[in-house]
Parts: C-alpha cells; sequence; structure tokens
C-alpha cells in the first residue's frame, strides 16, 4: 500500500506521454509562446494588486525602507523561482509543481500539491476579482459628466460587497456603539460594510448582500480564456503595455514632486515595522508559478521558461522599487495606507488627471492578473485527468480553440460563486499560504533529485554552492541574535508568557455588565486634562493610551482575566507554525552538512516556509481542512483510477 502511494513517474515517461498527446484526446496545445510573451504573463500576473493597493499599507508600516522588503521576498520568490525553472527545464510539459512533485515525490504527495494549487488559483483568482470590483466601482463613482447630468455612478454597497464583509462589519459597529462610540466615529470600512448589510434586501431574515462586479469581470474572462491562448495572450500583452505606460508616467510624473526630507526617517517603524508588511507584498509577486503552467504552450519551453521567470521578477521588483521611493518621496510614509495610494498621491499634488488615469489602468492591471490566474487553474486540472486522478473529461481539448474547455468552464463556476460572498482577508491568506506551501515542495523536490543519477537533466540547472558551509552558521546566528537582540521577545515566545488583549478584541468581546465596569474605570482612570462626556467612547479612549498605560489599565481592570490576556492553549496555538518552522530548519540544517544540499533550493525552502508560517493558525487549519477533502477525494477516486496504478497492475 505505501509504495502504491508514492509511485512516481519518471521523467522520460512524462515526455513520451506528452509526444503522444497523451493518447485520450485527439487535440493538443497551441505552441504559440516565446520569452517575451512569457515575461509579458509573468508580468501580468505580478504587477496588479501589490503596486496598486497593498504597496500604500506597507508603504505607511514599512516607511521609505519598505524597498528593502520588496527586495528580500524578490530574493526569496526567485530561489523560488530557480527552482521552478530547473523542473521546467526538466519536464516541460502543463502541471507546474504538481508535475514536478509527481517526479520527485510520488502520487500521494502530488495529488496533495495539486489539490493544494486549485486552492491557489481559485483562491487568488476571487481575491483579484474582489479587488477588482472594488477599483472598477469606484472608478464608476467618480465619473462626472455635467453635461448629461451625470455626478457619479454610484452601485448600492450590497451589491458590491461580499456577505461575510458586511455581516462582520455589522456585527462589529453594534459592538462598538454599544460601548460608547458615536455612529458616525466609525472607521470608513466598517461603516460602509455596515451600511451594506442594513441596505441591503432581504428574503424572510436572509441579507442578500453580494459581489456583482466581481461576478461579471469573471465570467467574461473565462470566456476569453476559452477562447485560446493566441487571444489570451494577445489581451494580457495589451494590458500590460498600458499598465506599465501608466506605471512609467507615475514615475516620470512623481519624480519632479519628490522631497527627500520624507525619506527622513527612512525606517521610522524599525526592523519590525518593515516586517509587518511581509504577508502583503509577497502576495504582490504571486503569480509568477503562473507562467509554468504554459510549458507546453512554449515554443522552447527548456530555455524560455526559466529566461521568462527571471525577467519578470527583475522587472517587477525595479518597478515595485522605484514606485515606493516615489511615493514616500512625494507624501509622507504614515498618510499612505490607503487602498489606492497611487491616486492619493496625485491627490495631495492637485494632479486630478493623473489620478483619473491612474483608477483606469487599475482596473485593466487587475483584469490582467485574472487572467492568468484563470489561465493557469484548468491546465493544472488537465494535468491531473491526465494521469486519472481527476475525471477524463477534464482533459478535454476543444477541437477549434485548443483549450482546456470543460476545465475552464469548471474553473469560471468554482471562483464565481464564492467571490459573492468569501471575504478578501479570508482568501489573501488562504491563496499565500497555498502559493507557499506549493513553493516549499518544489524547492525540496530540486533538493531530493540533486544527486539522483536516473534524472534526465534540461538546459537548465540551478548554480551549485554546498550549503554545509553556509546553513549552519546561518542557523547558530540567527538563535545568537534572537537573544542578544531581542531577548524580552524570545523568552516570551518560549515560555509561552501570557499577552494583553489587543484594544478593539477586548471591547468587542465583552457583554453589557462588563461595558459598565470598563467605562466607570475610565472615568475614574481618565487624566485630569481628557474630558470625558457622559457617554465615553470606550474603544477610543483606550486605543489612544500609550502601551505601557494600556497595560497598566487592563491589569488593573476588574474583568475577569481571560477577556484581558491570552494565555494557556489559546497563545501557545497562535506559535506552532513557528515552531514547525523551527523544527524544520533544525532538519535541514543537519541534511545540509550529511547530504551536501544545494543552498539556493535550500534557501528558498527556508524563506518560503518562514512566510507561510507568519500567516496565522487559523490559515493552516483552514489549509489543513481544504487538505483533508482532497485526500476524501483521492482515496474515493483518484487512487483507484491512476494511470501510473493501472500500468503497475
Amino acid at each position: 500500500m505505501f509504495e502504491k502511494l508514492f509511485r512516481k513517474k519518471s521523467i522520460s515517461k512524462i515526455l513520451q506521454d506528452a509526444a503522444k498527446g497523451y493518447g485520450d484526446h485527439e487535440n493538443s496545445l497551441h505552441k504559440t509562446l516565446g520569452v517575451r510573451d512569457l515575461t509579458a504573463f509573468g508580468i501580468a500576473a505580478i504587477i496588479g494588486a501589490g503596486i496598486f493597493s497593498t504597496i500604500g499599507k506597507a508603504s505607511a508600516d514599512g516607511g521609505p525602507a519598505v524597498i528593502f522588503l520588496f527586495i528580500f521576498t524578490a530574493v526569496a520568490c526567485s530561489f523560488a523561482a530557480f527552482a521552478y525553472a530547473e523542473f521546467a527545464s526538466m519536464v516541460p510539459v502543463s502541471g507546474s509543481a504538481y508535475t514536478y512533485s509527481y517526479v520527485a515525490f510520488g502520487e500521494l504527495v502530488a495529488w496533495i500539491i495539486g489539490w493544494s494549487l486549485i486552492m491557489e488559483y481559485a483562491i487568488g483568482n476571487i481575491t483579484v476579482a474582489i479587488s477588482w470590483s472594488d477599483y472598477f466601482t469606484g472608478l464608476l463613482s467618480s465619473i462626472r459628466i455635467p453635461a448629461l447630468g451625470i455626478d457619479g455612478i454610484n452601485i448600492p454597497t450590497w451589491a458590491t460587497m461580499d456577505y461575510l464583509t458586511a455581516f462582520n462589519g455589522h456585527k462589529t459597529a453594534e459592538a462598538l456603539v454599544a460601548a460608547g462610540k458615536n455612529i458616525g466615529g466609525l472607521d470608513a470600512a466598517t461603516a460602509i460594510a455596515n451600511n451594506a448589510w442594513l441596505t441591503a434586501p432581504k428574503i424572510g431574515n436572509f441579507h442578500l448582500v453580494a459581489d456583482l462586479p466581481a461576478l461579471g469581470i469573471i465570467i467574461f474572462i473565462t470566456a476569453l480564456v476559452y477562447r485560446g491562448m493566441k487571444e489570451s495572450r494577445n489581451a494580457s500583452n495589451a494590458m500590460v503595455v498600458v499598465k506599465l505606460a501608466v506605471i512609467l508616467l507615475v514615475l516620470a510624473v512623481g519624480v519632479f514632486y519628490i522631497d527627500t526630507k520624507n525619506w527622513n526617517p527612512f525606517a521610522p517603524n524599525g526592523v519590525s515595522g518593515i516586517l509587518k508588511g511581509v504577508s502583503a507584498v509577497f502576495f504582490a509577486y504571486i503569480g509568477f508559478d503562473a507562467i509554468s503552467t504554459t510549458a507546453e504552450e512554449c515554443k522552447d519551453p527548456q530555455k524560455d521558461l526559466p529566461r521568462g521567470m527571471m525577467w519578470a521578477i527583475i522587472i517587477c521588483t525595479i518597478l515595485y522599487v522605484a514606485i515606493a521611493l516615489v511615493l514616500t518621496g512625494i507624501v509622507k510614509s504614515d498618510t499612505l495606507a490607503v487602498g489606492d495610494p497611487l491616486a492619493f498621491v496625485f491627490d495631495q499634488i492637485d494632479l486630478k488627471l493623473m489620478s483619473g488615469i491612474i483608477a483606469v489602468s487599475a482596473v485593466f492591471a487587475m483584469a490582467s492578473v485574472l487572467l492568468v490566474f484563470q489561465m493557469g487553474q484548468p491546465r493544472i486540472w488537465m494535468s491531473m485527468s491526465r494521469d486519472g486522478l481527476l475525471p477524463k473529461s477534464f482533459s478535454k481539448i476543444h477541437p477549434k480553440y485548443k483549450t482546456p474547455s470543460f476545465a475552464t468552464i469548471v474553473v469560471g463556476f468554482v471562483v464565481a460563486v464564492p467571490s459573492l460572498f468569501m471575504n478578501l482577508t479570508i482568501v489573501t491568506d488562504l491563496c499565500s499560504i497555498g502559493t507557499l506551501f506549493a513553493f516549499v515542495l518544489v524547492c525540496a523536490g530540486v533538493l531530493v533529485l540533486q544527486n539522483r543519477p536516473d534524472v534526465q537533466r534540461g538546459k537548465f540547472k540551478i548554480p551549485y554552492a554546498n550549503s554545509k558551509f553556509i546553513i549552519p552558521f546561518v542557523f547558530i546566528a540567527a538563535i545568537a541574535f534572537a537573544f542578544l537582540q531581542y531577548n524580552a521577545e524570545t523568552k516570551a515566545f518560549i515560555f509561552n508568557t501570557p499577552k494583553t488583549i489587543q484594544t478593539v478584541t477586548f471591547v468587542t468581546s465583552l457583554n453589557n455588565d462588563e461595558l459598565k465596569i470598563v467605562k466607570q474605570e475610565i472615568i475614574k482612570n481618565a487624566a485630569p486634562q481628557i474630558n470625558l462626556t457622559d457617554k465615553v467612547d470606550a474603544e477610543s479612549y483606550l486605543s489612544n493610551l500609550p502601551a505601557d498605560k494600556y497595560e497598566q489599565f487592563i491589569s488593573n481592570s476588574q474583568i475577569s482575566v481571560e477577556k484581558k490576556y491570552e494565555s494557556g492553549w489559546g497563545l501557545f496555538k497562535h506559535k506552532i507554525p513557528m515552531w514547525i518552522f523551527l523544527i524544520i530548519c533544525v532538519f535541514i540544517t543537519y541534511f545540509s552538512i550529511t547530504k551536501n544540499l544545494s543552498l539556493i533550493p535550500v534557501l528558498g525552502l527556508i524563506s518560503c516556509l518562514y512566510m507561510m508560517c507568519e500567516l496565522g493558525i487559523s490559515n493552516w487549519i483552514g489549509f489543513s481542512i481544504w487538505l483533508v477533502i482532497g485526500l476524501v477525494v483521492y482515496f474515493a477516486y483518484g487512487f483507484k483510477h491512476s494511470k501510473l496504478g493501472q500500468e503497475a497492475a
């Protein structure tokens, strides 16, 4: 049984199957892509939400020094890209990390990574569709045509927002109002979500809240991908040209408004502020791996795929760094925590025309990202179907358009339906953890195959450097740095020291009686210079307290300890991913010494695993549930219908 679960496909067998067209369907994919097209696909996938949205929050946290985070993340992704490129050169067929894992680890691991890739692309598509909807509705609301009496085209908020965001925003608003906050004092995001919930049409007690623009763009992009690779390539290239032109325009205009005083201090919140944007900046780079799913449509995949990946990462990193420097040079970085930082900056210097151009280009940018993601997932399903792990219909190639037609339609439904009700934060983190898991396994796969004499090498191979001369010293230095520079935090992590609950979580967890107690304590403990009215806004008061004063207030409060502090298992469970990371680092260090592992894939594995552990236990639980569902599907269908298993039998 164990041998059956980990049966491997040989590279020669995969290449023979590809040459024969896999024998199930008469049609094969069109080979139309060159280095320029692959680089454009990579730029289309990477330059999207990162440069038009998440760069703002990351810059606000890290200041101008956020450029180092973009560079570090690009280097980490480059390590993974090297591993992808070597595999793509060895196995130039569709399937990405799924196919590579089938070669390196065997069928069960290949299924797991294929299943996680399904989540990565589906959730990634949902994320981008929701973000595109936000940009599109914002653009419509900014349209002003006095001659036609148009002062903004405003779609009702309940038709532009997902169900979970509206529901959670309403609950948070209720709790904060009960704690003394004026309804007009709610932050913008909570106020909009609350309004969407209250104004939505109802069927009984069910509120009809759904993101209709997200649904519309998914239908349009799915139809485009269904029509063919050539059409998708042309549309992608056109949208890449538009957004690169706009970004270069932003740089050309913005450079004349830079005030170097805004770059001082360069890192206002220190290293912790820079690292705060890790997940947002990493999400900005997600997508370059989608290039590898197009291997069968490349003219010369063994040479072109590695070049396309590297060029995409290099070009996008230069653009990210340049944009970050321009944004933080025009305005103070702490003002950039907005959803549309590029448009915001030019509003601040009264260049309204530039803001409008950026808003239009953002719509194109997000659509191009969605195109690449929506194109990648059907090809993963097609590869799994070819191996018998999914029904044969998923590998059906359209006789006219030469695309995986059935898989493309199913992907459209899988993405469209959840986009109506899923929360953006949830889907972003799930997409990141699925992607990082794929990166980790691809890097590990290269290490597994590095000394196998039976492996047929491609034209591209990762430059070899022996990790045993570097990794052990880096591991020891990291431990020493943690205890010397962050001694208190390190000991708190190891000994699970209780941690004070954050303000909003604390206030919204209180019942009416507990709220009365806290308000009385605020009135009693308020400094003389603070003027408290009869209606005490508990959340605002506590949020404005300095950290040491807040700690003192919580310590003296009569509220029960479990509502004031995270401790015991409730605190430890959030540290489980980091403990997993540390344990794996010990094993990697050992194998680096004993097996002379190649340095670049080792660094890729460690850096991607670290970012994966930063995403929190709730995402690990969600990801684990998804994998369990996948195992049920595998043992119910894939294990019995596996072609590799049938050939062995």
